[in-house]
């Protein structure tokens, strides 16, 4: 079980002029290595059995590659999709204003996940160096602007695509010779995708919440990048030999590397 659970109200007032409720938590599940260490998302299906489990597999994380964290995640449920910049905003600095007492940079230390990114961070320490004094220590996944990392954004896709690497050889697969298929276009599989296409490796499909594509010539993955990053949806995706497939006919498709990098 886990050492601290925090759940909190996060009542924000939206565009609509009407005041939104939403829950916040943080879960530390094992500090015994050193501070907490996790992620927080924004997300509709967010609640404190998922925060539960998750912040357990960061526990497990943080001991496997050795280095001197604990456990923790956190997040609100809030349809991040659908809000904008402003409401978003709102939203982080009132829930760090909420759970602040049990951060730091020595006890739990936040980072992005589902739906946030370096803004979302720039803004929670921001919050947090209001009441703290300025804390660059008290987020990973900052603006390079703000001392985050080089190469941070990168880094979990990037991971992805070294474990490929090293077992391509054990499983007789030559990353050059090899289609990749990546269920998920969102940080990580979008930058999977796209290390992957440094080594040679084809895309040959991909699926987001909207659905799925395929091309047996293989596609773009900087190209598909961009058209996500500026919030298009990869289904409206048009170009040769391009075709637009159900989510269950993605798993279908030949290829010697999938990449599972939806939700959960």
């Amino acid at each position: 079980s886990s050492y601290r659970e925090v759940q909190v109200q996060v009542p924000v007032r939206l565009g609509d002029g009407k005041v939104h409720v939403f829950s916040g938590y943080r879960v530390q599940h094992n500090g015994a290595r050193g501070p907490y260490k996790g992620g927080i998302r924004f997300h509709p299906e967010v609640d404190l059995d998922e925060v539960r489990a998750l912040a357990q597999l960061m526990t497990w994380k943080t001991a496997i590659v050795g280095i001197p964290y604990g456990g923790a995640k956190g997040g609100v449920n809030c349809p991040a999709s659908d809000l904008d910049a402003e409401a978003q905003q709102k939203i982080a600095r009132s829930f760090m204003d909420k759970i602040e007492k049990v951060l730091g940079p020595t006890r739990d230390i936040p980072a992005p996940d589902v739906n946030t990114n370096a803004q979302t961070m720039a803004w929670l320490m921001d919050e947090y160096g209001k009441l703290h004094g300025h804390t660059p220590a008290c987020v990973t996944g900052k603006p390079i602007a703000l001392e985050g990392s080089y190469g941070r954004e990168a880094a979990t896709g990037r991971g992805v695509v070294y474990l490929f690497r090293e077992a391509a050889p054990k499983v007789d697969i030559k990353p050059s010779e090899a289609r990749a298929v990546v269920q998920g276009y969102g940080n990580v599989g979008s930058w999977a995708a796209r290390i992957l296409q440094q080594l040679g490796t084809k895309l040959v499909g991909a699926s987001d919440a909207s659905g799925a594509i395929r091309c047996d010539a293989g596609m773009d993955a900087t190209e598909l990048a961009e058209h996500v990053r500026e919030g298009g949806d990869l289904s409206e995706v048009e170009g040769d030999g391009i075709e637009q497939i159900s989510p269950d006919e993605l798993l279908e498709i030949e290829c010697e590397v999938f990449i599972p990098a939806a939700l959960g």
